[in-house]
């Protein structure tokens, strides 16, 4: 969080903006022996024998992220974390990003050093070289891009247009506890607004905090397929809700699909907050977003490799594309799946 007024602020303009980067980065060092050149030049240099995969993310205040609770250690990290999951979709190696932000002077120094310092964390824990960037000035608040490079061998690739009807469709981890999280937090801050001086009690909300301010790219599930010698037919990462995802899956891939209520990984807090809130849990995991599992497909005849793996769950099967999209709830009951996940251009919580 931004500092008290009577802690030490240094303004940016102490810096400049070249002497501001190199402040920043000084701490940072280089892990791969592809990044040639790093910060420093007018360009970055990297070398590889493989495939690149290059993605790239902005995040604006106000829209994406909320300074009232987000820490800013916590969201350099999350600003990379939120790539590199889109590397791993791929079923590649992340091995390089860059951090180009946009700040207004309302920003000390300081605050700045707790951003670049929860990158650098990121950095270390993916092993990942921060290469380049830029900084600038904003009239609002603060502005994140940052762009994630990984490389994958071509035979490894996996796109979201590989599945094929009765494949297996499988999630990583559980799902949902991002966004009760982040409801959590925004009911505390209102309740912050109307008292100041109450100070919240969120100890029983510890895992679905974690999961909102400090997700996790599923970095291990590359190297657990592998060791499996399961390679999916398609895969995606899990930012934008479980719904929605699975409708980019078939649409990309031409196929159908039937996810089953009774398969969903939640977690048992997760569980608990969604009764607490008076919410549908299975509404909110298909809706949520912001998990950063991976959500992927696999042959059939792969699925003894996979089963009974804690990582793992396989929440449904891919059909013929004229059969549609659908959740088969408890009951049996085939309901169509619309996607309603986060989307950037629209304030409504529900989206078509």
């Amino acid at each position: 969080m931004l500092k008290n007024k009577d802690e030490s602020r240094t303004p940016l303009s102490e810096f400049g903006e070249f002497g501001l980067i190199d402040h920043l980065t000084k701490h940072f060092e280089i892990k791969h022996e592809t990044t040639v050149k790093g910060i420093g030049d007018d360009a970055a240099i990297v070398q590889e024998d493989r495939q690149l995969v290059v993605t790239t993310d902005l995040l604006v205040e106000g829209v994406h992220f909320d300074l009232s609770y987000m820490p800013l250690k916590h969201l350099g990290y999350k600003a990379v974390v939120v790539n590199l999951s889109d590397v791993y979709a791929m079923n590649a190696e992340a091995k390089q990003i860059t951090v180009s932000i946009a700040v207004s002077n309302r920003f000390p120094v300081e605050a700045l050093e707790e951003l670049y310092a929860g990158i650098k964390t990121a950095c270390d824990i993916y092993k990942v070289d921060l290469i380049g960037g830029d900084t600038t000035s904003s009239m609002t608040g603060l502005i994140i891009s940052v762009t994630a490079i990984g490389s994958v061998a071509a035979e490894e690739v996996v796109l979201r247009s590989g599945a094929q009807a009765n494949d297996l469709l499988v999630v990583t981890g559980d799902i949902g506890a991002a966004y009760m999280g982040l409801q959590v937090l925004e009911r505390e801050k209102e309740v912050y607004k109307v008292n100041p001086n109450m100070q919240p009690d969120l100890e029983e909300y510890t895992y679905l905090l974690e999961r909102q301010l400090k997700p996790e790219a599923r970095k291990d599930i590359r190297e657990l397929l592998k060791a499996l010698e399961v390679k999916p037919t398609a895969m995606i990462d899990v930012s934008d809700g479980l719904s929605s995802e699975i409708l980019h899956l078939c649409k990309q891939s031409q196929v159908g699909c039937n996810l089953y209520e009774v398969k969903l990984p939640l977690d048992p807090q997760f569980i608990s907050v969604c009764e607490e809130f008076e919410v549908d849990s299975t509404t909110m995991a298909l809706n949520g977003g912001e998990d950063y599992e991976l959500l992927f497909t696999i042959s059939t005849s792969d699925f003894d490799k996979i089963k009974g793996n804690p990582n793992l769950t396989v929440v449904g099967h891919m059909t013929p594309e004229n059969e549609g999209v659908h959740l088969i709830t408890r009951a049996n009951t085939k309901i169509p799946i619309v996607a309603r996940g986060w989307n950037a251009f629209n304030k409504e919580e529900d989206q078509e």
